[in-house]
């Protein structure tokens, strides 16, 4: 068996997203497939990497139009389980006038939380380089289980583990309850995406460079964290450095981080390099790339139908040095 080169178990929701309100002055929403593990994968899909989706969908015409898209994505979904007890789970997102979200849920509960350990497909965890999870999944039983047992198989296995913690308050029943488990799979992992508004949620520190060493200090591998259109904070063991993001007029910022997450492990994947051969110039790089890859992905509406080809993370890249080299010549 050939062994997918990224998974991801998580959730996988519908985002409405908010045009413009119609002639009569109602509130209009277009739907778009989403779910930040569904969303790192569209992207490394969309950038040649052979995926798999592990997660469960109800039996709907949300459940069904999401299964569909992933397929057209060309995403293996032969572990996404249709089951017609439940709904598929929906998020409403509500843009501010710089594209800034925020988001109430259909969830109570959702299909997607309604994974068991039994269901997984272990062979396909076993089978897998990189297997990439993030929080939403701990929110609730029996996906809590699930989501810590397909992470302690896919360890024993050889993968490299991602995690991208996401903090909903509305999903969680407390502030500390999302703080206790969002933090109990930390050991486990080797590389960490997270926001900077969101590093306090695992480390007690408000800043983030300090959070993210005080992360690599417990085990970590490699910490990004990711600030808005400044970019992205890299920490490893070799130090810390903030690799610049790339100019871009955002519309919709939705899927922005996972964008990153995607085209950053997407560049691990092809590597080649176990943990221990990659550099911390190498993780500066991947970052770099991840940081193009969401420029472009913010300009567009939606998150997975939002997610660049190579090429034009390529063009964006190369623009920005030919400019860079431009102004080092004038100043000259």
């Amino acid at each position: 068996m050939e062994n997918t080169q990224i998974t991801a178990l998580g959730e996988i929701l519908i985002d409405y997203t908010p045009l413009p309100d119609s002639d009569a002055g109602m509130a209009v929403f277009e739907q778009n497939p989403g779910g930040a593990p569904a969303n790192v994968l569209a992207c490394a899909a969309k950038l040649g990497r052979r995926t798999a989706f592990i997660g469960k969908v109800g039996d709907d015409i949300q459940g069904r139009f999401l299964a569909d898209t992933l397929q057209k994505t060309g995403i293996d979904i032969h572990a996404l389980l249709v089951d017609g007890r439940y709904f598929t789970t929906l998020a409403f997102v509500e843009l501010s006038e710089s594209g800034e979200r925020s988001f109430s849920f259909a969830r109570k509960p959702g299909a997607d939380v309604q994974l068991s350990p039994e269901e997984l497909d272990r062979e396909l965890i076993s089978h897998s380089d990189i297997l990439h999870f993030g929080s939403l999944s701990l929110t609730d039983e029996p996906a809590r289980s699930a989501t810590m047992e397909a992470v302690l198989l896919a360890r024993r296995s050889g993968a490299i583990i991602a995690y991208d913690p996401n903090y909903r308050p509305l999903l969680w029943t407390s502030r500390d309850a999302a703080m206790e488990q969002m933090r109990i799979p930390l050991p486990l992992v080797h590389l960490l995406k997270v926001s900077d508004d969101e590093v306090e949620y695992l480390t007690d520190c408000s800043d983030p460079r300090e959070g993210a060493e005080k992360l690599v200090r417990q085990g970590l591998r490699c910490v990004v964290v990711t600030i808005g259109n400044q970019g992205a904070l890299v920490a490893a063991k070799e130090g810390s450095v903030m690799v610049p993001g790339f100019p871009t007029r955002a519309v919709d910022t939705t899927g922005a981080g996972d964008s990153f997450w995607g085209g950053f492990l997407t560049r691990v994947s092809e590597s080649g390099k176990s943990l221990e051969q990659i550099t911390f110039q190498d993780f500066q790089s991947f970052a770099r790339f991840g940081n193009a890859v969401a420029s472009l992905c913010v300009e567009k509406r939606g998150a997975m139908p939002a997610m660049p080809h190579r090429e034009d993370v390529l063009l964006r890249m190369q623009t920005a040095e030919n400019g860079r080299r431009t102004r080092d010549n004038d100043m000259k």
